[in-house]
């Protein structure tokens, strides 16, 4: 693989020809420069006005390279050839570098270039690139690549030192001006270098002569993004806006965003966000820019850069959404505090949608200025109804699109007042979160985070919000549960052409007098994990879960019955055969649990068994009789058809493997508030290990 590299405009507040001079001083050897032991001046030609003078130097490298790789190769020292094109009536000059040794093996291409700053005739701009291209190296191509870019990497954070010193030691001699080439003038004579004896020859190894060790590159930065492709950025702007970077890391930002000038028309990120997008994948240039041309797809999907003048917040979002911006840290950063254990999660969700919900995370990241951001996250309150599956994916989806639409965006997390329950929610949701940004994570229970080391050592004690024991009146909704008025039925559901309907993961089923509605789960490794959520609608209904070892066949599609009566539909469907016997075909895994109509159940159960799993719900009010006794549509069509015997739900499922609840679940069983009659009926025994949960 080729590796790159491209500087960004390294600036001298000097004038070109002073720069010049100090740039012949490098020559024939330079002690600041070890490494570069000896050059040769091969070859010279100045044209007949002297402007322009051509010079061939061949160059001697001892690169810092294991022994053994060095006698291996056979040889103790690097060669390259250098060219430099001097043209002092244009006020250049061009370098173009190659290696000697080894050149059928290891191929390094370098250019640079001194020239006239745009706006300032008296400073000087250099810019810098290269590549390198191991074909072979006996074997050693990893090896001797990491060593070139290393020291080639090293070499050029020197380089603007190394013209600093040159341009002190001339004004050390009185030298603070050199007259600029006039057609009239002659040249001034330069220094000529003087030949050394060549030294033995060691293999090229990734390097570029450090007669071009100077600066980076980059392009000065438009604030408004017009993708000009003109402007250009130094190094010093870099540094001060940007942060201290590593040469190559310098080198990836600009190559990237010279990638986006060349194909995206129009505006394009700024460097902030570049630079963002490459640190979450530690400047790995490919990966970096997958990322990022799949979020400026996405952001163009869903107009995010008109949200703030586009979208406005439905009122229950402001009445129960339990977040929002609240002063800086000590560091300057925005803080934004959520209320996790104050916020109905299931009720947002069954109200809005998840869409809602991730639409307003948008609406508030794109509010944020390009800075990192403090996260406080109060826990207080939370308890089993958060662990609620759907609201789980929805906070997951939106870990999703934060992570990857807007990484390297947090600068620390701190989670206050973790309840026993935490560590469940944590083991579904960590696997989500990127590596870098977990260690960002402060995780704290009870009030520990009052002492040394907790907010105080982050946040100013006058802005520390009165709920979390400071004396600062804090903005943001207290929350509560969201009336249940407020949610969206299962009429609306089904009704709606619209987003809401195909956004939902809820399902529902009628259930009849005689007819029940099963959902078949196939389960291959025992220890896993069944999860449920189901609202009652309408109705009263019994809940219960069956296992076979054998699978059940496909369920009957008889659109009508044997009397020519209609059945009750395509969302009722059973399983169960009539001619089964519970005990001996199937056997019942949880105690039956009644519910009733405007009730929400979740539970999970641990599978001790592989095999099928049937989830029922039946009709409550049931004459009493066995499971294998159940009648069956054939016997109650006449019936359906005069009765008003109906129940609705709206359910939920999903098969968590073993590994994903590990860790968990002794804090579920430890936990009382989300327990319900099924759950305390299965996990008291040893010889059960099923687990479930209810929350109403």
């Amino acid at each position: 693989m080729v590796q790159k590299y491209q500087s960004p405009v390294r600036v001298y507040k000097h004038p070109f020809e002073l720069v010049m001079a100090a740039y012949e001083r490098r020559f024939p050897t330079c002690h600041l420069i070890p490494m570069f032991v000896a050059s040769d001046v091969v070859d010279e030609e100045t044209s007949e006005d002297g402007s322009t003078n051509r010079i061939e130097r061949r160059c001697a490298l001892d690169v810092d390279a294991p022994r053994l790789l060095k006698r291996i190769a056979g040889v103790d020292y690097v060669y390259f050839i250098q060219k430099n094109t001097l043209n002092r009536k244009e006020r250049t000059l061009h370098i173009e570098s190659h290696n000697e040794t080894f050149s059928n093996r290891v191929i390094i291409h370098e250019t640079c270039c001194y020239s006239v700053h745009p706006e300032n005739e008296d400073w000087t701009c250099f810019e810098q690139t290269a590549s390198l291209d191991i074909k072979s190296f006996f074997g050693f191509e990893s090896t001797v690549e990491k060593i070139a870019m290393k020291q080639y990497a090293s070499s050029i954070k020197k380089g603007k030192e190394i013209i600093e010193y040159y341009l002190k030691e001339l004004e050390d001699e009185g030298i603070t001006h050199v007259p600029r080439w006039t057609p009239s003038s002659l040249s001034l004579p330069l220094p000529r270098p003087t030949s050394l004896s060549s030294p033995p020859v060691l293999p090229k190894l990734a390097i570029t002569p450090a007669v071009s060790i100077p600066s980076f590159h980059i392009s000065l930065f438009n604030p408004l993004n017009s993708n000009t492709g003109q402007n250009k950025l130094d190094a010093d702007y870099i540094k001060r806006y940007l942060g201290d970077l590593t040469p190559l890391q310098e080198s990836c930002l600009i190559r990237l965003r010279k990638w986006l000038q060349e194909t995206h028309k129009g505006k394009i990120p700024k460097d902030e966000h570049i630079l963002r997008f490459l640190r979450a994948r530690d400047f790995n240039m490919d990966k970096a820019r997958e990322i990022l041309c799949q979020s400026l797809t996405w952001r163009k999907q869903h107009q995010v850069d008109y949200l703030l003048e586009t979208w406005s917040s439905p009122q229950v979002l402001q009445d129960y959404y339990t977040g929002g911006w609240h002063h800086h840290d000590r560091d300057g950063r925005p803080l934004y505090i959520l209320r996790l254990g104050q916020m109905d999660t299931k009720g947002l969700v069954r109200a809005l949608g998840e869409e809602s919900l991730l639409r307003h995370v948008r609406n508030t990241t794109s509010n944020v200025r390009p800075v990192s951001v403090w996260i406080t996250v109060d826990l207080e309150g939370l308890n089993m109804r958060h662990l609620w599956r759907p609201g789980v994916k929805a906070l997951l989806r939106i870990i999703e699109v934060v992570e990857a639409n807007y990484p390297e965006t947090l600068g620390r997390l701190l989670i206050l007042r973790a309840p026993r329950v935490f560590p469940v929610l944590w083991t579904l949701v960590s696997p989500f979160i990127d590596e870098n940004t977990r260690k960002k994570f402060l995780i704290y229970a009870g009030n520990d985070y009052q002492g040394p080391g907790g907010l105080v050592d982050y946040i100013d004690k006058e802005i520390i919000p009165d709920f979390l024991g400071g004396e600062c009146m804090c903005e943001v909704p207290e929350g509560g549960l969201v009336p249940k008025s407020m949610y969206r039925t299962a009429e609306e559901l089904e009704n709606e052409d619209v987003r809401l309907w195909t956004e939902t993961i809820y399902q529902s089923a009628s259930i009849f007098k005689g007819a029940p509605h099963e959902l078949l789960i196939e389960i291959i490794d025992a220890s896993s994990v069944i999860t449920w959520d189901f609202d009652v609608c309408k109705g009263d209904v019994v809940f219960n879960i069956y296992h076979s070892k054998r699978a059940p066949q496909a369920p009957r599609k008889d659109p009508l019955g044997a009397h020519g009566i209609t059945s009750p539909g395509g969302n009722n469907v059973q399983l169960i055969d009539k001619s089964w016997t519970l005990g001996q075909d199937y056997s019942m895994v949880e105690s039956p649990l009644t519910c009733k109509e405007g009730e929400s159940v979740q539970g999970s159960h641990i599978t001790r068994w592989p095999g099928f799993y049937i989830l029922q719900w039946k009709f409550h009010n049931m004459p009493a009789c066995s499971a294998t006794n159940l009648p069956r549509v054939d016997d109650v069509l006449a019936t359906l058809q005069v009765s008003s015997h109906k129940c609705k739900v709206m359910y939920y499922t999903e098969v968590l493997g073993s590994e994903d609840f590990r860790g968990s679940m002794t804090s579920l069983e430890s936990s009382h508030s989300g327990f319900s009659q099924l759950s305390a009926a299965t996990t008291s025994s040893n010889q059960s290990q099923s687990s479930s949960m209810i929350s109403r």
